[in-house]
């Protein structure tokens, strides 16, 4: 299976859920992203190598880069591998004296250690058909969702279920929340387009 390179294009706080985060990763060649909604400490982790900030004893995402390195055993890239049930599964690629080995991650974690290692981040067509959103004006939306947004996304004032609207309604909501750069409510709006299409 070919494999798609993708980039960490955002890392914004969760608008409806106020310990979760969203990790945005977008599409190196074209104008798909991957949003991927993970746990506060996870976020802190990937920020934490993102900003280049050293703490003053390592967290445990550095004490396994730590051990990896000492045990020369070097993270080649990382594989956003599947998706089940709304869940994302990710493996770590390594190399230890000339042998590649799998090692299966949450992909949070991955994601954290991708960031320490500088390595590739990759994952499949069908993963990107599946969970993938597509940008309007998406050269534009580049620079805006190459950094978090410094103020929120404004809230709507009574969301509505997302059961109750037509696809065609949930394809014009998913560009609204989009441009909010709303990424969570995004993902919701994705997988209940994607059990849409799964029921047909």
């Amino acid at each position: 299976m070919k494999k798609i390179p993708l980039d960490i294009v955002a890392l914004s706080h969760s608008v409806t859920q106020s310990h979760n985060y969203a990790v945005v990763l977008g599409e190196q060649d074209g104008p798909r992203r991957l949003p991927i909604v993970i746990g506060g400490f996870e976020a802190q982790a990937i920020a934490v190598a993102m900003e280049r900030m050293v703490p003053n004893r390592p967290l445990t995402h550095d004490l396994f880069k730590n051990t990896l390195e000492t045990l020369h055993i070097d993270l080649k890239e990382v594989i956003i591998n599947n998706l089940l049930d709304g869940i994302f599964y990710a493996r770590l690629v390594v190399e230890k004296n000339g042998e590649i080995i799998e090692i299966d991650s949450r992909t949070s974690d991955a994601l954290a250690m991708a960031v320490r290692f500088n390595c590739p981040i990759f994952t499949y067509e069908f993963i990107l058909d599946a969970a993938g959103v597509i940008l309007e004006d998406s050269d534009e939306q580049q620079g805006a969702a190459a950094a978090p947004s410094k103020t929120p996304a404004k809230k709507k004032k009574k969301e509505k279920a997302l059961s109750s609207y037509t696809v065609d309604e949930l394809n014009d909501l998913l560009t609204e929340v989009l441009n909010q750069e709303n990424y969570e409510r995004a993902a919701e709006i994705r997988d209940e387009i994607t059990r849409r299409k799964e029921e047909q």
